[in-house]
């Protein structure tokens, strides 16, 4: 199964300014994308979907960082079942925030998926 992956502007920024601090942030995210790819709900306590709409699945999940040599990155997508793509929507570190941006979220579905 080929799964689609793409970026809002937002989640970009984040991780460009993230893989300056964290350098095996690149890497990381293409072994969390093999995963998400055989799995795009997740398994387990590390993954939690927070809004479950016609089509499109949020889902906030813990993103292990080599680097930080934990799991206290979170990154939240949209899993489209019909396409076959994941869209990254935020990435961030649990230390400087304690929840996902919900403002965001609705303003993605909303604007960004069709």
């Amino acid at each position: 199964m080929k799964m689609h992956f793409n970026e809002i502007p937002e989640f970009s920024k984040e991780l460009k300014q993230l893989s300056k601090k964290h350098l095996s942030l690149a890497g990381d995210l293409d072994e969390f994308k093999r995963i998400v790819t055989a799995i795009p709900l997740g398994t387990g306590k590390h993954f939690n979907v927070i809004n479950r709409g016609s089509g499109a699945v949020i889902v906030k999940a813990r993103f292990f960082c080599r680097y930080l040599k934990g799991s206290s990155l979170r990154v939240i997508y949209s899993f489209i079942q019909g396409k076959n793509t994941i869209e990254f929507i935020e990435l961030y570190f649990k230390g400087n925030k304690e929840n996902e941006d919900r403002e965001r979220i609705k303003y993605y579905l909303s604007n960004f998926y069709r």
